[in-house]
């Protein structure tokens, strides 16, 4: 019953994953490999009379991003803000705007209450190491600011889950196959000398 309870999950999670695992693996190719040809960005437009919330001279982290998502609605963007930069000599407020296909760049003249927006498009590989990316271990305390982002990591999570058990059960299901065990170890022993072989090259 086991056995057959766990090939049946493994099967069908295997299959429920493949994409998510197959967009991660190519889009390694693009991070490893690619020369990226940036795309000019679309001409600026510009948006005047809107709401400012203030205090982004005081403020830092992630309430003064939840102010700054006050404005996207009001420059029409949308994505994860990946940091603030406030200067305070001429009051701008400068903020990337990302999502998978579209990076936007909002410059926010606090006193006049304009914003200067540039938007450009991005290809099908750069969408892919977007996606690759994020959220990621940078900024940690103001990632997962949009909720594109956060049902993202939801799903990255869940893929890394299920990989870590299509592993072992992979392990538990050739291990019960007696005629398989030999070819099996051979193939272990030679993974984990290239394994540990690459290791030592790369660290010493």
């Amino acid at each position: 019953m086991l056995y057959r309870w766990t090939r049946e999950l493994h099967l069908y999670i295997g299959l429920f994953i493949s994409p998510f695992v197959l967009l991660f693996a190519v889009s390694v190719f693009y991070l490893n490999h690619a020369k990226p040809a940036l795309d000019a960005p679309l001409p600026a437009q510009l948006y005047e009379n809107l709401y400012i919330p203030d205090g982004f001279d005081q403020l830092q982290g992630r309430e003064a991003v939840d102010r700054a998502r006050q404005i996207l609605p009001q420059v029409e963007a949308t994505g994860e803000i990946g940091f603030l930069r406030y200067i305070a000599e001429d009051r701008h407020l400068i903020f990337p705007v990302s999502r998978a296909g579209l990076e936007t760049t909002v410059d926010v003249d606090l006193d006049a209450r304009t914003a200067t927006v540039t938007r450009r498009t991005t290809s099908l590989w750069e969408s892919l190491a977007y996606l690759h990316k994020m959220p990621g271990p940078h900024s940690v305390a103001i990632r997962g600011n949009w909720v594109g982002t956060q049902v993202w990591r939801w799903f990255a999570d869940a893929t890394i889950y299920l990989l870590l058990f299509i592993s072992i059960s992979g392990f538990y299901l050739w291990w019960a196959l007696t005629a398989e065990r030999q070819v099996g170890l051979t193939l272990l022993a030679t993974s984990a000398v290239t394994l540990f072989g690459l290791i030592h090259v790369v660290v010493r």
